[in-house]
């Protein structure tokens, strides 16, 4: 990269330095071959020595007087004229540098520079964010800092001047180019030691399925989380043995089949998310007849949740041809609509969901729906964050924000791996075992509890990593005790253990901890901070181990 911006600069100031060379050697030539007269008056001939160091501040005008001896009129007419002519070769000089400082190859050749350096000095685990927009900068807010850093790439040079006015901190390298080229991520460290991933959410399928090939061939050892709009491309992506593939679609579509069949265990996902540990009743979803506005990705989904849970419904695909060539109006809402819905049975229908890629479209739909059915339950799909406010005045009872589950799921798998697992395993179990286990963690830890995950390591639990390289036996429930009075126990939960490839849900409190486990630990701040001195404090440990009085 360096060869690059010498060979621009040589390439651009080639002519004028051969100028500055010509004017130079024929003024000092003139000097040299001039002869002078010295302070005795005897006959001298300039050195090329003298002449140059004449020249050099004649020519730069940063200073003037005859040197060695005073001139006669023969050099001060040869020195009148290499005035001028040396003037004209610094203007051109001059000139050629302000133009080569602008040039656009340089720019990018020095900022692509910067950028590599940027790069290489990364010292923490970071991931690579291929373009930007309001997903990846929800995801960059939630993940960049002292535990993960970020790398951007974006073939918009807008883009990556919006990033850099968000003065991210810490700093995030971004630089223009195209993500799909692998030399751009090369360039953006997919072979450095601390390259973790790769993160490609693009709305076109064609171009995350190439930039997942791409990486999947440059680096096989980094985590490759990709968007998927279609159970094609999902497959697609799966047999390329990709790690995370996120299809929000897909999100949306279990979180309604569970909402309506299994409340507890969408209750569960939803906390995992931010949502209060607690079903209220505008949670629940309706169980009758569903009217689906809009037979795209979504809601093409959505159909397959409902049939799973056995509902009825009815979709209408006002984007089809024959819909279009029929309507009158461009709008959405007059009498053509009224009548569609109508005869599509919305005073009959308990839920309707507004499904289409517009999102002026899905307000007006419910608004309408909801004139004629003040009862029905609302459900609408928003497409960019930025319509946030309009979707909450609107008063909808779900909404689903394609943008957000986006970027909430690839937080959790980045951040949150351990959530991220329960919410799978849990989907695996049914409504009975949810109840008991939202009951449970209420009654234990307190209304909406919070999470944790830890690791077993010496980095975060030094005092019980000690223990158990001596070989002591120290069980989860060992470490529920209190570090004010051992016969108390701590309101924790353990809500699941990973060690190695195996996972434990709800883990026996009897169960040996290893070095190495994972544990995702529900519980209220100061009682979890109880647990994180007693596994790192050596004295705490042995206190509540019995060790000690």
């Amino acid at each position: 990269m360096n060869e690059q911006i010498i060979w621009i600069v040589l390439r651009r100031l080639r002519a004028p330095f051969l100028v500055l060379i010509v004017t130079f050697s024929i003024s000092i030539l003139g000097l040299v071959l001039i002869p002078g007269v010295d302070d005795s008056g005897n006959v001298y001939q300039m050195t090329f020595f003298d002449a140059f160091y004449f020249v050099s501040y004649m020519a730069s005008t940063i200073g003037f007087g005859e040197a060695p001896y005073s001139f006669n009129y023969e050099q001060r007419i040869w020195v009148s004229f290499a005035i001028y002519f040396t003037v004209i070769g610094w203007f051109y000089g001059i000139g050629a540098i302000v133009s080569l400082v602008q040039d656009e190859g340089l720019r990018k050749a020095l900022n692509r520079n910067a950028f590599m350096m940027e790069v290489k000095k990364l010292t923490t685990p970071f991931y690579i964010i291929l373009g930007y927009n309001s997903i990846t900068k929800s995801i960059i807010n939630r993940i960049n800092g002292y535990d993960y850093r970020v790398v951007v790439l974006d073939k918009s040079e807008d883009k990556i001047e919006e990033l850099i006015l968000e003065n991210f901190y810490p700093n995030v390298p971004a630089f223009v180019g195209n993500a799909t080229k692998q030399q751009m991520l090369k360039i953006a460290g997919i072979h450095h030691k601390n390259c973790k991933g790769v993160i490609s959410l693009f709305e076109d399928d064609m171009t995350n399925s190439q930039i997942a090939t791409i990486c999947n061939i440059l680096n096989k050892k980094i985590d490759i989380i990709v968007k998927a709009s279609s159970p094609q491309q999902v497959e697609h992506f799966k047999s390329l043995n990709l790690n995370n593939v996120q299809n929000p679609f897909d999100i949306i579509s279990k979180r309604i089949f569970y909402g309506i069949t299994a409340p507890h265990i969408w209750l569960l996902e939803m906390w995992m998310y931010g949502h209060i540990l607690k079903l209220k009743k505008r949670d629940l979803f309706p169980k009758g007849k569903y009217l689906i506005y809009g037979y795209g990705r979504m809601g093409y989904a959505i159909i397959k949740g409902l049939q799973k849970a056995g509902i009825e419904y009815i979709i209408k695909d006002i984007s089809s041809k024959d819909y279009i060539e029929k309507k009158h109006s461009t709008i959405f809402g007059d009498e053509e609509d009224v009548s569609t819905l109508i005869e599509l049975g919305v005073k009959d229908s308990v839920c309707i969901i507004a499904a289409t890629k517009n999102d002026l479209l899905n307000l007006s739909i419910l608004n309408k729906a909801k004139q004629l059915n003040p009862n029905i339950f609302t459900m609408a799909r928003e497409n960019s964050l930025d319509d946030l406010n309009m979707f909450q005045a609107a008063k909808i009872n779900k909404i689903y924000i394609v943008e957000k589950i986006l970027a909430d799921a690839t937080y959790n798998y980045i951040a949150r791996p351990l959530a991220d697992i329960f919410i799978q395993e849990s989907r695996k179990k049914d409504e009975e075992w949810a109840t008991i286990i939202v009951e449970m963690l209420n009654n234990i830890t307190g209304m909406n509890p919070l999470y944790y995950e830890t690791k077993i390591d010496n980095e975060n639990a030094y005092a019980l990593s000690l223990q158990l390289n001596k070989g002591k036996d120290i069980t989860l429930a060992n470490l529920r005790r209190s570090r004010e009075d051992r016969n108390e126990l701590l309101n924790i939960v353990y809500l699941l253990l990973k060690r190695g490839d195996e996972v434990y849900l709800m883990p026996d409190s009897n169960m040996n901890i290893k070095m190495g486990d994972e544990l995702l630990i529900v519980s209220n701040e100061d009682n979890y901070e109880d647990f994180e001195y007693i596994v790192s404090n050596i004295y705490e440990l042995e206190y509540v181990l019995g060790y000690r009085v």
